[in-house]
């Protein structure tokens, strides 16, 4: 199973799926089912908004900086979902 967002890619009928591989599409404009956006929207605010790029390799080098910056404690607080949290009853 592959989680895909709505992107008009992600729905194209030209889209080739491996063998094996379903995807699933979450419902539009439901960023609490992919918690990752949160991550997105941090890296872009922190290290990767409001600055200029020579090139393309440029961008692709601040990408991997602002990557190589997290760990796993930063992931794990901007991901988390207070409804995706496990009870301990």
């Amino acid at each position: 199973m592959l989680i895909l967002d709505q992107a008009g890619w992600h729905k194209s009928k030209q889209l080739k799926m491996p063998e094996g591989i379903t995807g699933l599409l979450l419902p539009s404009y439901s960023p609490e089912l992919n918690p990752v956006e949160n991550l997105w929207h941090y890296l872009r605010s922190h290290y990767l908004s409001n600055r200029t790029y020579e090139d393309y390799d440029d961008l692709f080098h601040a990408g991997t900086d602002a990557y190589r910056r997290l760990t796993p404690g930063v992931v794990k607080s901007i991901c988390a979902c207070p409804y995706m949290q496990r009870r301990e009853d």
